[in-house]
């Protein structure tokens, strides 16, 4: 299995070099150079643990690995960091399947890669001789960052620097980041919002200059954003296992087609259910759940994407991006592999803040359904699924559910539905104390953690208990502009 950039300048390069490197010379993202299909019958693959039908799916696409290195990550991967045995459990509540992602230790679906992640780029750089310092760079809007401190830190040969909206993340997900441990671990806080840290990333990733500067002192960077094929390949699994789950248990016939509803910001998450069907997964619709900042949900039902909009701080921050990366993605498959479409919508979006795709293009988007769930209808879902099931779920997640409920009003279709469930509602008590009003509004984030629990009679995670008591160890802020000099500062160089 072989990897190219989708804009076609990057030279081919073998899963282990993909991983190291994150991004193209280009600026482009990796793309395997053909999908591999599930060979084995879905009843054997439903015979497997998680742990077993990883190593079958990430072999496919990380053939360089041996099997004895990809178990080896695997198994370090999902292991007891992981609260519940099935790592990610499919719940029949209110009518769907939840596929819970959020039983690693920073209680949220990045764990689903980032566990493993560390591995394989630690295991890439042993079989390509790499001596290099490997620097993961990365920018968050709340999840990943947590989830990407957690499986770098302390790893042997690893830097790894956060940068996140210093006002646009939950007080949970902020003090999970600047609390964490480790002497290689660095956060940082941007004055300004999720794609003004995205766009700082990728920009420096592209800056030869400054790489080279960095190369000069024994360092090199990497990226533990769903841009590198190494964070985006674990994430098929779960919807693999989704269906095999369901075919197993019998809740659909052999051949029957799973609708598929992603909350989804920067593309990534939905993304993986796109390539799980490229493989063989019989998904009918991708259903792209939005929030307020509905760049996605335009450009299904328009075919433009155009970020020039008023940018909205949510109750589903996580979502709060106007910049969808792993987008690219997705327009190199529909565009059939056209490279140089890819470098004109990329060019445009960067200089103009928008783009037009062809007509082609937009017979392809017909496989997606967009829709967006406003704040209060955010909430007002929460309740619902409380109120009908017993059952909270967190805000993101609640995105996704009402979209869901909307699109089966419109189209009548009540295929079997799987929505990705990203977040614990232990990660967003604020908000879904507005409408299950189980502690004091004026209470503190980590009051209503302990009313949340008590009141709904659910225990607290381990990643979150006495958080509130941990240490501060990160409290550098800075300008989207000064990144560079906080990055130089930080390595000493």
């Amino acid at each position: 299995m072989l990897y190219k950039s989708t804009r076609g300048k990057g030279k081919v390069v073998k899963a282990s070099e993909a991983i190291i490197k994150g991004i193209a010379e280009d600026g482009g993202l990796y793309i395997p150079d053909k999908f591999p299909k599930i060979t084995r019958s879905f009843e054997e693959l439903g015979n497997m643990s998680y742990q077993e039908l990883a190593l079958y799916i990430m072999k496919k696409y990380f053939d360089d690995f041996s099997d004895e290195e990809l178990k080896d990550c695997i198994d370090r991967a999902y292991d007891e960091k992981f609260e519940n045995s099935q790592i990610a459990p499919l719940v029949y509540k209110s009518g769907a399947y939840f596929l819970e992602l959020y039983h690693g230790s920073t209680l949220a679906f990045k764990d689903m890669a980032l566990s493993v992640l560390p591995h394989l780029l630690k295991t890439a750089a042993k079989k390509l001789g790499v001596e290099k310092e490997v620097v993961i760079l990365t920018a968050t809007s709340g999840d990943t960052g947590k989830a990407a401190l957690e499986g770098f830190h302390d790893v042997d040969g690893t830097k790894i620097i956060v940068f996140y909206p210093e006002h646009g993340v939950s007080e949970i997900q902020r003090r999970q980041m600047i609390t964490q441990e480790g002497e290689n671990t660095f956060v940082v806080g941007i004055e300004g919002n999720f794609d003004d840290a995205q766009s700082g990333v990728k920009d420096i990733f592209a800056d030869k200059e400054f790489n080279e500067n960095l190369n000069e002192k024994g360092y090199m960077f990497s990226s533990a954003n769903s841009i590198n094929i190494g964070r985006l390949v674990p994430q098929i699994v779960y919807y693999v296992y989704s269906y095999v789950s369901l075919l197993k248990n019998k809740k659909i016939k052999d051949g029957e087609s799973i609708n598929v509803v992603v909350p989804t910001g920067n593309f990534g998450n939905i993304l993986a259910a796109f390539y799980a069907k490229q493989m063989g997964v019989n998904i009918g619709k991708f259903i792209c759940a939005s929030n307020e900042n509905k760049v996605l949900t335009d450009f299904i039902n328009t075919g433009i994407y155009d970020r020039k909009r008023d940018f909205s701080v949510t109750n589903s921050p996580s979502m709060d991006i106007l910049i969808s990366s792993n987008l690219e993605r997705f327009l190199y498959e529909i565009s059939d592999r056209n490279e140089e479409l890819i470098n004109i919508f990329m060019k445009q979006l960067k200089e103009e803040g928008k783009y037009e795709i062809t007509k082609i293009m937009k017979e392809n988007l017909k496989g997606l359904y967009g829709d967006f769930a406003t704040e209060q209808e955010t909430i007002e879902a929460v309740k619902k699924v409380y109120e009908t099931s017993n059952y909270v779920i967190d805000t993101h997640t609640a995105v996704a559910y009402q979209v869901y409920e909307r699109y089966k009003q419109n189209t009548g279709d009540e295929s079997v539905t799987v929505i990705a469930s990203t977040a614990s509602p232990f990660k967003f008590p604020k908000s879904i104390n507005e409408v299950l009003n189980f502690a004091d509004k004026n209470a503190s984030e980590f009051e209503m953690i302990q009313s949340l629990s008590k009141e709904m009679k659910l225990e607290i995670p381990k990643g979150i208990r006495g958080l509130d008591k941990k240490e501060i160890r990160h409290s550098v802020n800075c300008e989207k502009y000064e990144m560079r000099e906080v990055i130089k500062k930080f390595l000493r160089i």
